[in-house]
């Protein structure tokens, strides 16, 4: 296994070469140092299930007995999730899918509860209706381009370790049966040729030393960008083939030759900055589709990245550019959730002041209703305001209803509806790009719903009566405050809001006292069972006294 520093100026190479027993003692020791001091997403992520946790305590003076036998736990890791799971039972005690789900094959249209391969009978009837009726569009209905290249596929996890990594090639696997499934792709989305991006083109976002490093890869069987972002030796060409693909459907999209598209591409791209690579990065996808489409002719472009981690990778790309707004609503938590960036006053700097902007969730669980508000009133004003030729949607889905690291309530209707409030921006030239999301039924289900928007089917959701949390209308209501000094347009949502914060808190107060209501405990149960009987006794002592 190979370490890489990002800019390639430093490489740790494990050849196997033998070492006096101290020095393998020392190593062993600052390794496990290391591997405590740089806790990342997935570390944390895969400690919580390890049941292979070696004890670090000194066990020199301990001799097993002769017959001392190793018991083997038997377990197996659930396809949707990954998560570890005994081997005794049939179904993931996380997620609830089956041990031998049908999911790769038929995307989230396979039963969870089931290890038959055929759908369900309703689901196939669905499914027979969606590919009968997309086959008399087939000749016309082309104005939805897909990128997609299996080889993308091959850029996995060499070293075998206690837990699967998150993003994995099922990923992509479990999308396309879906799409498959449902007659959407092959069928009524087009695909588009793949080529490998070039050196020229990734210099417009990436210095040198990350080019380099990232190419280094290819000659190294297994290499490490950060303890959670892996290489093999085909990583570096899905990374330049994802970004081909992005930057190809950019101009595709920009000159009319697709109406709008979908990047389903790995690795993903938002966290890698300018030299380096992390948070499962390589190369910025969504960077490089902006450029690409500038080249093409777009003056101003939006990028709109709703992964539940801030994309720091394209902030810092972009932080100084005023071509390029770029807008990101993620799980912060005061810096304290990956990669700990993106607080509201990030805001651009040297003259790009008001061209990044953040709405950073203060917990977890946000739902539907409160990414909606968020776009309603700060997304949309602000994105209006820019009028951009082009726009960008970072489309992780790794906020949705049971993503393992998110932990977030995002359905697909959501997704779907955040779509639709995009594509009514730069007259509908909108390309979507695969970031994160690890729970395969939810990135399968909710890719699929935002591809149905992008071939004009409307979502079903009522926009007159979203009502935010109360955590968050504060956070939109922070964004407002600092943003407003850029975007006028905002200044009447700021003070609108302001106005009616008492109504929203006091429908999330009433919401609160219902929900405690009926948890509560009954008035007669809190006197206890003795003492209530023992005053109806008196009660009915006191009457037969009375009539005596």
């Amino acid at each position: 296994m190979t370490r890489l520093n990002n800019g390639g100026a430093e490489n740790h190479l494990h050849n196997g070469d033998a070492a006096p027993n101290s020095n393998a003692e020392d190593a062993t020791k600052s390794a496990k140092e290391k591997r405590k001091s740089d806790m990342t997403l997935e570390d944390m992520y895969n400690t919580q299930y390890d049941f292979n946790d070696e004890d670090d305590d000194d066990d020199s003076d301990w001799e097993p007995f002769e017959n001392h036998h190793v018991v083997e736990i038997a377990k197996w890791f659930c396809v949707n999730c990954t998560m570890v799971n005994l081997d005794d039972v049939d179904y993931c005690n996380v997620c609830g899918e089956h041990k031998k789900s049908g999911i790769l094959k038929h995307g989230y249209y396979a039963s969870p509860f089931s290890q038959e391969e055929g759908l369900p009978q309703n689901e196939t009837e669905v499914a027979e209706r969606q590919k009968g009726s997309c086959l008399q569009t087939i000749a016309s209905d082309k104005s939805t381009a897909i990128g997609f290249d299996e080889r993308m596929l091959l850029h996995e996890e060499v070293e075998m370790k206690s837990h699967p990594h998150p993003e994995r090639p099922d990923r992509l696997r479990a999308i396309a049966a879906s799409l498959s499934t449902a007659g959407i792709f092959p069928g009524r989305c087009h695909p588009i040729l793949a080529r490998e991006i070039k050196r020229e083109e990734l210099k417009m976002v990436h210095s040198s030393e990350n080019i380099e490093a990232v190419e280094l890869t290819s000659h190294i069987l297994s290499s490490y960008f950060t303890p959670d972002t892996y290489a093999n030796q085909y990583s570096a060409r899905a990374a330049r083939l994802a970004a081909g693909l992005c930057a190809d459907l950019a101009s595709a999209i920009y000159s009319g030759s697709a109406k709008n598209g979908f990047a389903l591409v790995r690795p993903p791209g938002h966290h890698a900055g300018v030299k380096h690579s992390m948070g499962f990065c390589l190369h910025n996808n969504a960077a490089i589709a902006a450029c690409a489409a500038q080249v093409a002719g777009a003056k101003k472009v939006l990028i709109v990245d709703w992964d539940v981690h801030h994309g720091n990778g394209t902030q810092e790309i972009f932080e100084k550019n005023k071509s390029v707004l770029y807008i990101s609503l993620h799980r912060h938590e005061g810096g304290k959730f990956y990669p700990g960036t993106g607080a509201a006053d990030e805001v651009g700097t040297l003259g790009a002041e008001g061209y990044c902007v953040n709405v950073p969730w203060s917990r977890g669980g946000v739902g539907d209703n409160d990414y909606v508000f968020a776009f309603q009133h700060a997304v949309l004003p602000i994105a209006s305001e820019f009028a951009p030729d082009f726009t960008i949607i970072s489309a992780g889905f790794d906020a949705a209803r049971g993503d393992p690291l998110g932990c977030c309530d995002v359905t697909p209707a959501g997704y779907a509806q955040m779509t639709q409030m995009c594509s009514a921006l730069s007259g509908g030239k909108l390309l979507v790009i695969l970031e994160g999301g690890y729970n395969l039924r939810s990135i399968s289900s909710s890719a699929t719903a935002v591809i149905k928007v992008l071939l004009g089917e409307s979502p079903q959701c009522n926009l007159d009566h979203i009502v935010p949390t109360k955590a968050g209308l504060r956070t939109v209501l922070e964004v407002l405050k600092i943003q407003k000094k850029y975007w006028p347009a905002l200044e009447l949502n700021f003070s609108k809001l302001q106005s009616e914060w008492g109504s929203y808190a006091f429908h999330h107060a009433k919401k609160q006292r219902r929900k405690r209501r009926l948890a509560a405990v009954p008035t007669w149960w809190k006197l206890g069972r003795k003492r209530l009987l023992y005053r109806v006794l008196c009660k009915q002592l006191h009457l037969q006294l009375k009539w005596c």
